[in-house]
């Protein structure tokens, strides 16, 4: 994962709004885009619509806001994707990121819960039912993302592990629809971690859809190429100015930044990473030929030392 004689990138891309508005976009869209999503999908299923419904729509209104945020105000022009870049990203997006889910969560949590229920091994008394939705969600956030950090750190620490992991950074430049770019193996070895357990505890679906929707705004906003200024706010969660930095090229700057919705282990752990005097360089993998399509990127885990050239 050694760079070599890469070029630096110019520090900011053009923006059609300047000034104070850029300045005030720039602060002001994370919070209240995230904000939004809450209160669209508490109105939605406070008229009735099912929780899982009323997320994907909130989920879906944010994406568009975003979209419109990176493209008034982009951090780097140059990240712009190309039309057969957002093919494959939307192939990944609806193949691995939306319907392996789902597959997983009509398959492996019926079959398991059938498992423990006919053994007599009732988990439900764990999860903390009877505590405010809200703080259920917070302990969610914490716990999902303290396995998804050590997963992470393991994706990057082994090699095998670490070839499959690869796919998700072969992108030279991030904009939010390639945060879905996951290997299917990967994507179900995550999806162990942080949503099977408490499926399997019986955690409510309210409190499962309130998560997916700061999971979800949070992953696009984490990917995207706006510019933003987060503040205060990247010592809770981990958001783009945090994450460019693990797509570095550079494996010192990769390996740092390992929360998946919050920055809070990182900062436990010694992994936060965000340099005050310079902008990220090149982003993806040392091998600049890394194959990019769907069906390539099925097999090059299986390919030893491809990521590396």
């Amino acid at each position: 994962m050694s760079t070599g004689q890469l070029n630096m990138p110019q520090p900011m891309g053009e923006e059609r709004i300047g000034g104070l508005g850029a300045r005030i976009v720039a602060a002001a869209s994370y919070p209240a885009i995230m904000v939004l999503g809450f209160v669209l999908y508490g109105v939605a299923a406070g008229f009735g619509v099912s929780v899982t419904l009323a997320s994907y729509g909130a989920v879906l209104v944010c994406a568009a806001l975003i979209t419109v945020h990176e493209i008034v105000l982009p951090y780097r022009q140059e990240w712009k994707p190309a039309r057969g870049e957002l093919g494959t990203d939307a192939v990944f997006m609806v193949l691995v990121q939306i319907a392996l889910p789902l597959l997983l969560a009509i398959t492996a949590v019926v079959v398991i819960a059938d498992y423990l229920d006919a053994s007599g091994f009732y988990v439900h008394d764990i999860w903390p039912h009877d505590w405010p939705v809200i703080v259920q969600v917070i302990v969610m956030l914490l716990v999902a993302d303290f396995f998804r950090y050590w997963l992470h750190r393991a994706f990057h620490r082994f090699v095998p592990m670490w070839r499959f992991h690869a796919v998700h950074h072969s992108p030279k430049r991030l904009y939010w629809l390639n945060v879905g770019r996951f290997h299917p193996i990967e994507k179900a070895i995550q999806y162990a971690v942080d949503a099977l357990p408490f499926a399997l505890l019986g955690v409510s679906p309210e409190v499962l859809a309130a998560y997916f929707v700061f999971f979800a705004i949070n992953g696009i906003f984490q990917h995207s190429n706006c510019r933003v200024n987060l503040g205060p706010l990247n010592y809770i969660v981990a958001g783009p100015e945090l994450h460019r930095w693990h797509h570095s090229v550079r494996q010192k700057e990769s390996d740092n930044n390992f929360g998946n919705n919050l920055i809070v282990w990182d900062l436990l752990f010694g992994t936060r990473f965000l340099p005050r005097e310079r902008e990220v360089g090149p982003l993806g993998l040392t091998n600049r030929n890394y194959p990019t399509g769907f069906v390539a990127q099925m097999t090059t885990p299986f390919q030893r030392d491809l990521e590396n050239g």
